[in-house]
Protein backbone atom coordinates (compact mmCIF):
# COMPACT_ATOMS: atom_id res chain seq x y z
CA UNK A 1 0.00 0.00 0.00
CA UNK A 2 3.00 2.16 0.85
CA UNK A 3 4.39 2.04 -2.40
CA UNK A 4 1.25 2.42 -3.84
CA UNK A 5 0.08 5.73 -2.79
CA UNK A 6 3.57 7.09 -3.14
CA UNK A 7 3.39 6.25 -6.66
CA UNK A 8 -0.16 8.07 -7.04
CA UNK A 9 1.36 10.84 -5.02
CA UNK A 10 4.29 11.82 -7.75
CA UNK A 11 1.94 11.13 -10.97
CA UNK A 12 0.35 14.67 -11.78
CA UNK A 13 -3.03 14.08 -11.99
CA UNK A 14 -6.00 15.42 -13.97
CA UNK A 15 -7.90 17.25 -11.61
CA UNK A 16 -4.50 18.98 -10.38
CA UNK A 17 -4.98 19.98 -14.29
CA UNK A 18 -8.05 20.97 -13.92
CA UNK A 19 -7.13 23.19 -10.87
CA UNK A 20 -4.27 25.66 -12.43
CA UNK A 21 -5.87 28.27 -12.88
CA UNK A 22 -4.06 29.24 -16.10
CA UNK A 23 -4.78 29.30 -19.83
CA UNK A 24 -3.09 27.30 -22.02
CA UNK A 25 -2.55 27.59 -25.56
CA UNK A 26 -1.37 25.43 -28.40
CA UNK A 27 -0.54 26.28 -32.17
CA UNK A 28 -3.10 24.56 -34.69
CA UNK A 29 -2.17 23.89 -38.79
CA UNK A 30 -3.76 26.89 -39.57
CA UNK A 31 -1.77 28.84 -37.11
CA UNK A 32 -4.90 29.79 -35.19
CA UNK A 33 -4.81 29.21 -31.34
CA UNK A 34 -7.16 27.17 -29.18
CA UNK A 35 -7.46 27.67 -25.94
CA UNK A 36 -7.46 24.26 -23.43
CA UNK A 37 -7.55 23.83 -19.81
CA UNK A 38 -9.54 27.50 -18.72
CA UNK A 39 -10.78 26.74 -15.43
CA UNK A 40 -11.01 29.89 -13.95
CA UNK A 41 -14.82 29.57 -13.27
CA UNK A 42 -14.43 26.25 -12.08
CA UNK A 43 -13.99 26.09 -8.24
CA UNK A 44 -10.84 23.76 -7.16
CA UNK A 45 -11.99 20.17 -6.04
CA UNK A 46 -12.03 19.70 -2.39
CA UNK A 47 -10.70 16.68 -0.53
CA UNK A 48 -11.37 15.40 2.91
CA UNK A 49 -7.75 16.33 3.77
CA UNK A 50 -8.02 20.11 2.46
CA UNK A 51 -11.27 19.89 4.84
CA UNK A 52 -9.85 18.51 7.88
CA UNK A 53 -9.36 21.43 10.69
CA UNK A 54 -5.68 22.87 10.73
CA UNK A 55 -3.81 21.90 14.12
CA UNK A 56 -2.04 24.17 15.52
CA UNK A 57 0.44 22.51 18.51
CA UNK A 58 0.33 25.80 20.71
CA UNK A 59 -3.08 24.83 21.44
CA UNK A 60 -1.60 21.61 22.98
CA UNK A 61 0.58 22.92 25.47
CA UNK A 62 1.56 25.69 28.39
CA UNK A 63 4.33 26.93 28.24
CA UNK A 64 6.84 29.46 30.21
CA UNK A 65 3.18 31.25 32.25
CA UNK A 66 3.65 33.57 35.32
CA UNK A 67 1.36 34.03 38.22
CA UNK A 68 -1.91 33.27 36.18
CA UNK A 69 -4.90 31.40 35.56
CA UNK A 70 -5.10 29.31 32.49
CA UNK A 71 -6.05 26.04 30.60
CA UNK A 72 -8.62 24.43 28.90
CA UNK A 73 -12.70 24.75 28.33
CA UNK A 74 -14.43 21.29 27.58
CA UNK A 75 -14.13 20.42 23.88
CA UNK A 76 -10.55 21.83 23.42
CA UNK A 77 -8.16 19.11 23.88
CA UNK A 78 -10.71 16.07 22.82
CA UNK A 79 -8.37 13.11 23.59
CA UNK A 80 -5.02 14.87 22.62
CA UNK A 81 -1.54 14.87 24.22
CA UNK A 82 -0.99 18.06 26.62
CA UNK A 83 2.33 19.47 27.48
CA UNK A 84 2.80 21.96 30.46
CA UNK A 85 5.80 23.29 31.20
CA UNK A 86 8.17 26.38 33.09
CA UNK A 87 5.15 27.30 34.82
CA UNK A 88 5.16 29.29 37.60
CA UNK A 89 2.77 30.16 40.67
CA UNK A 90 -0.16 29.17 38.34
CA UNK A 91 -3.49 28.16 38.75
CA UNK A 92 -4.61 25.28 35.74
CA UNK A 93 -7.38 24.05 35.02
CA UNK A 94 -7.60 21.46 31.93
CA UNK A 95 -11.39 20.62 31.89
CA UNK A 96 -11.29 17.79 29.60
CA UNK A 97 -10.05 14.21 28.74
CA UNK A 98 -6.51 14.17 26.94
CA UNK A 99 -3.87 11.00 25.82
CA UNK A 100 -1.56 12.01 28.48
CA UNK A 101 -0.15 14.98 29.99
CA UNK A 102 3.40 15.79 30.77
CA UNK A 103 4.19 18.29 32.81
CA UNK A 104 8.17 19.80 33.36
CA UNK A 105 9.48 22.20 35.28
CA UNK A 106 6.65 23.61 37.09
CA UNK A 107 6.52 25.58 40.91
CA UNK A 108 3.97 26.49 42.81
CA UNK A 109 1.56 25.89 40.47
CA UNK A 110 -2.56 24.48 41.57
CA UNK A 111 -3.19 21.85 38.64
CA UNK A 112 -6.83 20.36 37.93
CA UNK A 113 -6.31 17.71 35.02
CA UNK A 114 -9.25 15.62 33.46
CA UNK A 115 -9.54 12.14 32.87
CA UNK A 116 -5.84 10.99 31.01
CA UNK A 117 -6.04 7.66 29.02
CA UNK A 118 -2.86 7.26 29.27
CA UNK A 119 0.13 8.72 31.64
CA UNK A 120 0.60 11.85 33.46
CA UNK A 121 4.14 12.45 34.47
CA UNK A 122 5.30 15.13 36.41
CA UNK A 123 9.11 15.74 35.97
CA UNK A 124 11.80 18.44 38.17
CA UNK A 125 8.55 20.31 39.91
CA UNK A 126 8.42 21.50 42.92
CA UNK A 127 5.38 22.89 45.13
CA UNK A 128 2.30 21.68 43.38
CA UNK A 129 -1.00 20.96 44.34
CA UNK A 130 -2.99 18.95 42.00
CA UNK A 131 -6.26 16.90 41.17
CA UNK A 132 -5.82 14.31 39.34
CA UNK A 133 -7.36 11.36 37.03
CA UNK A 134 -5.58 8.93 35.26
CA UNK A 135 -4.34 5.32 33.61
CA UNK A 136 -0.94 5.59 35.04
CA UNK A 137 0.81 8.27 37.10
CA UNK A 138 4.41 9.02 37.75
CA UNK A 139 7.02 11.55 39.13
CA UNK A 140 10.58 11.95 38.98
CA UNK A 141 12.53 14.63 40.60
CA UNK A 142 10.10 15.99 42.26
CA UNK A 143 9.41 17.86 45.86
CA UNK A 144 6.70 18.62 47.48
CA UNK A 145 3.69 17.66 45.96
CA UNK A 146 -0.19 16.98 47.22
CA UNK A 147 -1.99 15.08 44.81
CA UNK A 148 -5.63 13.80 44.88
CA UNK A 149 -5.60 11.27 42.70
CA UNK A 150 -7.36 8.97 40.64
CA UNK A 151 -4.93 6.00 39.24
CA UNK A 152 -5.79 2.81 37.33
CA UNK A 153 -2.63 1.63 38.12
CA UNK A 154 -0.02 1.74 40.76
CA UNK A 155 1.23 5.08 41.21
CA UNK A 156 5.25 5.60 40.92
CA UNK A 157 7.21 8.20 42.30
CA UNK A 158 10.91 8.28 41.84
CA UNK A 159 13.71 10.41 43.01
CA UNK A 160 11.05 12.71 45.01
CA UNK A 161 10.69 13.48 48.23
CA UNK A 162 7.67 15.03 50.47
CA UNK A 163 5.08 13.58 48.15
CA UNK A 164 1.64 13.47 49.95
CA UNK A 165 -1.83 11.51 48.31
CA UNK A 166 -5.22 11.99 48.86
CA UNK A 167 -8.03 10.36 47.32
CA UNK A 168 -9.77 12.42 43.87
CA UNK A 169 -12.62 14.38 45.55
CA UNK A 170 -14.17 16.78 42.21
CA UNK A 171 -17.16 17.35 39.98
CA UNK A 172 -17.60 19.23 37.30
CA UNK A 173 -20.72 18.52 34.23
CA UNK A 174 -18.24 17.41 31.99
CA UNK A 175 -16.70 14.87 34.32
CA UNK A 176 -18.18 11.84 33.96
CA UNK A 177 -18.46 11.67 30.14
CA UNK A 178 -14.59 12.00 30.38
CA UNK A 179 -14.07 9.61 32.16
CA UNK A 180 -15.98 7.41 29.60
CA UNK A 181 -14.06 8.92 26.92
CA UNK A 182 -10.44 8.62 28.87
CA UNK A 183 -11.80 4.46 28.93
CA UNK A 184 -11.39 4.72 33.00
CA UNK A 185 -13.51 3.27 35.75
CA UNK A 186 -14.27 5.31 38.23
CA UNK A 187 -14.11 2.09 40.69
CA UNK A 188 -10.51 1.63 39.89
CA UNK A 189 -8.46 3.44 41.63
CA UNK A 190 -5.30 2.73 43.48
CA UNK A 191 -4.81 5.95 45.30
CA UNK A 192 -3.25 4.96 48.43
CA UNK A 193 -1.11 1.82 47.28
CA UNK A 194 2.37 3.77 46.08
CA UNK A 195 5.46 2.32 45.12
CA UNK A 196 8.87 4.33 45.63
CA UNK A 197 11.54 3.49 43.00
CA UNK A 198 14.40 5.20 45.42
CA UNK A 199 13.32 4.41 48.65
CA UNK A 200 15.72 5.77 51.25
CA UNK A 201 17.10 3.60 54.15
CA UNK A 202 15.44 5.38 57.16
CA UNK A 203 13.08 7.90 55.51
CA UNK A 204 9.37 7.84 53.86
CA UNK A 205 9.31 10.30 50.66
CA UNK A 206 5.53 10.16 50.65
CA UNK A 207 2.78 9.68 53.03
CA UNK A 208 -1.07 9.73 53.02
CA UNK A 209 -2.75 12.86 53.64
CA UNK A 210 -5.11 13.55 56.74
CA UNK A 211 -8.60 12.10 55.88
CA UNK A 212 -10.23 15.54 57.05
CA UNK A 213 -7.94 17.09 54.53
CA UNK A 214 -10.10 19.54 52.09
CA UNK A 215 -9.33 19.77 48.94
CA UNK A 216 -10.40 23.24 48.21
CA UNK A 217 -7.74 24.36 50.91
CA UNK A 218 -5.20 23.20 48.20
CA UNK A 219 -6.36 23.35 44.46
CA UNK A 220 -9.08 26.32 44.79
CA UNK A 221 -11.78 27.11 42.36
CA UNK A 222 -11.21 28.77 39.16
CA UNK A 223 -11.42 32.77 39.93
CA UNK A 224 -14.79 33.81 38.90
CA UNK A 225 -12.90 36.70 37.26
CA UNK A 226 -11.09 33.92 34.39
CA UNK A 227 -12.53 32.04 32.06
CA UNK A 228 -13.45 28.99 33.94
CA UNK A 229 -15.95 30.64 35.60
CA UNK A 230 -18.66 29.08 33.89
CA UNK A 231 -17.25 25.80 34.67
CA UNK A 232 -19.56 24.51 38.04
CA UNK A 233 -16.76 22.44 39.90
CA UNK A 234 -17.46 20.81 43.21
CA UNK A 235 -15.39 19.08 45.94
CA UNK A 236 -18.16 18.12 47.82
CA UNK A 237 -17.27 14.12 48.67
CA UNK A 238 -20.76 13.10 48.18
CA UNK A 239 -20.87 14.40 44.59
CA UNK A 240 -17.49 13.45 43.60
CA UNK A 241 -17.38 10.95 40.33
CA UNK A 242 -14.93 8.72 42.41
CA UNK A 243 -15.83 7.47 45.44
CA UNK A 244 -14.49 8.42 48.40
CA UNK A 245 -12.33 5.40 49.90
CA UNK A 246 -10.53 4.80 53.14
CA UNK A 247 -7.78 3.25 51.18
CA UNK A 248 -4.62 2.09 52.69
CA UNK A 249 -5.53 3.80 56.00
CA UNK A 250 -5.91 1.81 59.21
CA UNK A 251 -10.07 0.31 59.25
CA UNK A 252 -11.72 1.58 61.88
CA UNK A 253 -13.12 -1.84 62.77
CA UNK A 254 -12.08 -5.90 62.17
CA UNK A 255 -15.30 -6.43 60.05
CA UNK A 256 -15.27 -6.06 56.46
CA UNK A 257 -18.25 -6.78 54.29
CA UNK A 258 -17.71 -7.95 50.36
CA UNK A 259 -20.80 -6.85 47.97
CA UNK A 260 -20.36 -7.51 44.60
CA UNK A 261 -22.92 -6.14 41.40
CA UNK A 262 -22.78 -7.94 38.48
CA UNK A 263 -23.72 -6.79 35.84
CA UNK A 264 -26.84 -5.08 34.57
CA UNK A 265 -28.38 -1.99 33.11
CA UNK A 266 -28.00 0.01 36.45
CA UNK A 267 -25.03 -1.22 38.09
CA UNK A 268 -23.16 1.57 38.36
CA UNK A 269 -25.76 3.95 39.94
CA UNK A 270 -26.64 0.62 42.21
CA UNK A 271 -23.60 0.77 43.12
CA UNK A 272 -23.18 4.55 44.41
CA UNK A 273 -26.80 3.47 45.93
CA UNK A 274 -25.05 1.55 48.09
CA UNK A 275 -22.26 4.04 48.89
CA UNK A 276 -24.99 6.59 49.75
CA UNK A 277 -26.85 3.94 52.00
CA UNK A 278 -23.52 2.64 53.70
CA UNK A 279 -22.32 5.75 54.67
CA UNK A 280 -26.19 7.09 55.72
CA UNK A 281 -25.42 3.95 58.61
CA UNK A 282 -22.31 5.21 59.41
CA UNK A 283 -19.96 2.38 57.59
CA UNK A 284 -16.80 3.31 55.65
CA UNK A 285 -15.82 2.36 52.50
CA UNK A 286 -12.56 0.56 51.69
CA UNK A 287 -11.68 0.03 48.20
CA UNK A 288 -13.52 -0.54 45.13
CA UNK A 289 -12.73 -2.42 41.97
CA UNK A 290 -14.10 -2.96 38.32
CA UNK A 291 -13.02 -5.79 36.56
CA UNK A 292 -13.92 -8.50 34.52
CA UNK A 293 -13.96 -12.59 35.64
CA UNK A 294 -14.23 -16.12 33.61
CA UNK A 295 -16.02 -19.02 34.83
CA UNK A 296 -12.78 -20.36 36.84
CA UNK A 297 -12.26 -16.78 38.45
CA UNK A 298 -15.76 -17.22 39.80
CA UNK A 299 -15.17 -20.36 41.20
CA UNK A 300 -11.77 -18.96 42.97
CA UNK A 301 -12.80 -16.31 44.18
CA UNK A 302 -17.01 -17.06 45.28
CA UNK A 303 -15.81 -21.03 45.76
CA UNK A 304 -18.99 -22.78 47.76
CA UNK A 305 -21.39 -19.68 45.74
CA UNK A 306 -20.25 -20.03 42.16
CA UNK A 307 -22.33 -22.46 40.79
CA UNK A 308 -24.96 -19.66 40.94
CA UNK A 309 -22.88 -16.70 39.37
CA UNK A 310 -21.17 -18.35 36.83
CA UNK A 311 -23.82 -17.35 34.49
CA UNK A 312 -23.88 -13.76 35.29
CA UNK A 313 -20.18 -12.92 34.78
CA UNK A 314 -20.86 -12.85 30.35
CA UNK A 315 -23.00 -10.19 30.89
CA UNK A 316 -19.89 -7.98 31.67
CA UNK A 317 -17.62 -6.59 34.58
CA UNK A 318 -18.31 -6.66 37.81
CA UNK A 319 -18.29 -4.24 40.55
CA UNK A 320 -17.14 -4.80 43.95
CA UNK A 321 -16.89 -2.81 47.47
CA UNK A 322 -15.43 -3.76 50.79
CA UNK A 323 -17.38 -1.92 53.09
CA UNK A 324 -16.05 -2.01 56.75
CA UNK A 325 -17.70 -1.40 60.35
CA UNK A 326 -19.24 -3.17 63.44
CA UNK A 327 -22.33 -5.32 61.96
CA UNK A 328 -22.02 -3.95 58.45
CA UNK A 329 -22.33 -8.02 56.97
CA UNK A 330 -25.85 -7.73 58.88
CA UNK A 331 -26.48 -4.16 57.17
CA UNK A 332 -24.89 -5.06 53.76
CA UNK A 333 -27.35 -8.17 53.67
CA UNK A 334 -30.12 -6.17 55.08
CA UNK A 335 -29.85 -3.32 52.07
CA UNK A 336 -29.32 -6.42 49.55
CA UNK A 337 -32.91 -8.03 50.51
CA UNK A 338 -34.82 -4.48 50.84
CA UNK A 339 -33.10 -2.63 48.46
CA UNK A 340 -31.38 -4.68 45.66
CA UNK A 341 -34.13 -7.45 45.61
CA UNK A 342 -34.54 -7.59 41.86
CA UNK A 343 -30.41 -7.28 41.25
CA UNK A 344 -28.15 -10.04 41.03
CA UNK A 345 -25.52 -9.71 43.79
CA UNK A 346 -23.14 -11.16 46.18
CA UNK A 347 -22.82 -10.08 49.84
CA UNK A 348 -20.55 -11.59 52.55
CA UNK A 349 -22.95 -14.59 54.46
CA UNK A 350 -21.22 -13.94 57.95
CA UNK A 351 -18.48 -12.02 59.84
CA UNK A 352 -16.78 -14.97 59.58
CA UNK A 353 -16.08 -15.27 56.71
CA UNK A 354 -16.06 -11.91 55.36
CA UNK A 355 -12.59 -11.17 55.61
CA UNK A 356 -11.79 -14.08 53.54
CA UNK A 357 -14.14 -13.13 50.94
CA UNK A 358 -12.73 -9.74 50.56
CA UNK A 359 -8.69 -11.26 50.53
CA UNK A 360 -10.24 -13.39 47.80
CA UNK A 361 -11.86 -10.92 45.51
CA UNK A 362 -9.35 -8.08 45.80
CA UNK A 363 -6.56 -10.35 45.67
CA UNK A 364 -7.75 -11.67 42.56
CA UNK A 365 -8.55 -8.19 41.15
CA UNK A 366 -5.18 -6.61 41.30
CA UNK A 367 -3.25 -9.49 39.87
CA UNK A 368 -5.83 -9.25 37.02
CA UNK A 369 -5.31 -5.44 36.61
CA UNK A 370 -1.22 -6.23 37.14
CA UNK A 371 -0.98 -4.90 40.64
Amino acid sequence: MGCFFSKKSRRKSPEKEERTPTTTTVETTTNNTVPLGNNSDEAPKQYSWDKREKVDPKDFMLTGIKDATVGRLPGKLNGQQFVIQDCENCNIYVFDHSATITIDDCVNCRIVLGPVKGSVFFRDCKDIKCVVACQQFRTRDCKKMEVFLCCATQPIIESSTGMKFGCFQYYYPDLAFHFKDAGLSIFNNNWSNIHDFTPVAGENNWSLLPEATVVLDHVPAPDPESEFKSVRISTDAARSIVPLTKGGRRKDSEESCLFVFFAGDYTTANARKLIDEAAEKGFLLIQTKEVSMRPEDVKRVFQNNAEDLVEWITKGPVIALELNGDGVVEACKNIATDTFSGTKVFVSDNKNSSSRDVDNFFNFADMQMGL
